[in-house]
This record gives C-alpha cells, structure tokens and sequence, in this order.
C-alpha cells in the first residue's frame, strides 16, 4: 500500500476509534448523574407506580451495556431517540438547528480565516514594528477573554448603545439572507474574535520559522521586495501547519458555539442541548453530545490529512 494511502488509512481507523471511546463517555457520564430521571420528568408528586411504569418505558431497567449498544446502533442508523420533555422526534428537531448552528460557523469562517492569513502576513511583514505589535496585543487580548464576557460587552455597545445590530439573534425562514447576516452579526463578531488570535498567530509563527530557511536568504540576495518573498516563498512552504490550524479552529467554530448561542438566544444546536441539560432530558443530551464529537473528531481526522497531504516529509515517511 502507498505511504499516504496507509497513513490516511491509519487516520481513519484511530478517528473511528475516538469516536467510539467519545460515544462511551457521553453514554457513562449521562448515566452516572445524580437524581432519578424519571423522577425529574414526573416531580416529586408522582406515585411509586407512575415511576416504574417510566423507568420500563425508558427502558431504564436493562443492564446499561445493553442500554449503550442499543442507543449506539440507533444512532448509526440515524435513529436517535426521542426526547423525554415533548416526545418529538430528537433527529426532527436538531435538523433545523443543526442547519442554524452550521450557518452560524460557516458566517464566521469565511470573515476570520482570510483575516487571520491576512493580518498573520501583515504581522511578519512588519516583524517587530509597530503594526506587528498592535496586531499580536488586541489577538493576544482577545483570545483571553472568556466568550461570554467578550459577547455582553459587544452587545452593551453595539446593540443597547449604537443599535446598530440586534442583542437577541433569533433567525427564522422568513427572514431574507442579508437580513439573517444583519441579526447574526454580533455572535459572528464574537466567533471571529475568538478564533481570529490563534489562527493569526499561528500563521506568524509558521512564516518566520520558514523565513529562516537558507533559501529564503537566497531570494532576499537576489533583490527580491520583504513582500514577494513572504508571499512566493515563505507563505507556499508554510502552508502545511497554516492549514492544520486553521482546520482545527474550523472545528472549534461548530463545537464551541455552545456559549455563544446561549448569551445571544440563537436556535441552534448549543441552544437545544442546554435547554435540555437543565430539564435532564438525557437522550438529547447523548444525541446533541456524539454530534459534537462527531464533528470535531471529523474535522481533526481532515486536518490530519491536509497536514499529509501539504507535506512531503509526511508523504514520504523514512
């Protein structure tokens, strides 16, 4: 079998591997939570026979081994169960608000991804001057800062003070396209933030450790602008660990927008699993948990290949 062939090969098998041990946690840790659930469904009031008849109709009294294999072989077959607060169908439901959340993701990374590689050039072109300075303070200050407090801010100022966006970013079908962008525009502000410092830095990393190289040397000998060079030279060769973290932010924009949604009532995935966390509705919490996992360990697993892919000394191994 070819190199890559078998290291993608080797990626796959250990992404499923993970994938299974995160079904496993998601499925203990929802287990071992303190409380009754079907107490928590039908309040202290219930009699001890209302409680029996739920707990067999939840299926609470199988052997949990018996419990996680059913519930993980639903899942493969995109059954994931209903929801214990409203009886709908837990697939129906996330549909919609998995579409949102994907959206929400999306919006951010077409604005921070080419900022990011833009401000990281910007930086390394200007190395210790002072754009590179301002550049590496405010993402240094932004990365620092928790999410939530990074949103309230943003909505203090822009929403209560400008109002120049909406504080609460509720979408539905009826809204037009530039009207979803105008009501999603503080969460997005916040993604961007968010990610935008890491990325950035990374990128300015990546260059000037390429920027050593004795080729570039050679280049900047031959009379060549600092700028043709970062851009024929140091940024194609840098392009591997540029693209690597960018792969694993991509990941954290879908996974980590959990607080995001919450501090701004977005209906999307975060959203529907904290609602559901607080009313203990454990198979949307299990639902809603290996989605996220599914999603990050995918994105890891693509980024791990573009790294093989963007690297001859990978492809290559000796």
């Amino acid at each position: 079998m070819h190199p890559v062939l078998k290291l993608i090969a080797q990626r796959l098998a250990l992404s499923v591997l993970l994938l299974l041990a995160a079904s496993v946690m998601i499925f203990v840790g929802t287990q071992i939570l303190p409380g009754d659930v079907a107490q928590s469904i039908l309040g202290q009031s219930a009699t001890p026979q209302a409680l029996a008849n739920l707990r067999e109709a939840l299926g609470l009294n199988e052997p949990a081994l018996s419990r996680y294999f059913s519930w993980l072989f639903n899942f493969i077959q995109g059954d994931l169960g209903t929801a214990l607060t409203n009886g709908k169908d837990i697939a129906e439901s996330l549909g919609k608000r998995f579409a949102n959340t994907m959206f929400l993701a999306t919006t951010a990374a077409v604005i921070a991804v080419p900022l990011a590689i833009f401000l990281g050039l910007l930086a390394v072109r200007y190395k210790d001057r002072w754009p590179d300075k301002l550049i590496s303070a405010v993402t240094l200050a932004s990365i620092s800062v928790p999410e939530f407090l990074i949103g309230y801010v943003l909505a203090y100022f822009i929403s209560v003070k400008l109002r120049w966006a909406p504080s609460v970013a509720m979408i539905n079908d009826s809204m037009g396209f530039f009207e979803k962008l105008n009501t999603i525009a503080l969460p997005v502000m916040v993604l961007v933030l968010v990610v935008l410092a890491h990325m950035m830095r990374m990128t300015r990393a990546a260059i000037l450790n390429v920027m050593q190289s004795a080729y570039i040397e050679t280049a900047e000998l031959k009379g060549l602008s600092s700028f043709d060079v970062i851009r024929k030279h140091a940024f194609p060769n840098a392009i591997a660990p540029i693209v690597n973290v960018v792969t694993l932010n991509l990941a954290y924009l879908v996974v980590g927008v959990v607080v995001v949604e919450v501090v701004f009532v977005y209906p999307g995935m975060g959203q529907y699993l904290v609602d559901h966390v607080s009313k203990r509705d454990v198979p949307v919490v299990q639902a809603c948990g290996l989605i996220f996992a599914s999603v990050y360990i995918l994105m890891n697993m693509v980024a791990d290949v573009v790294s093989i892919l963007a690297n001859p000394r990978l492809r290559h191994p000796k």
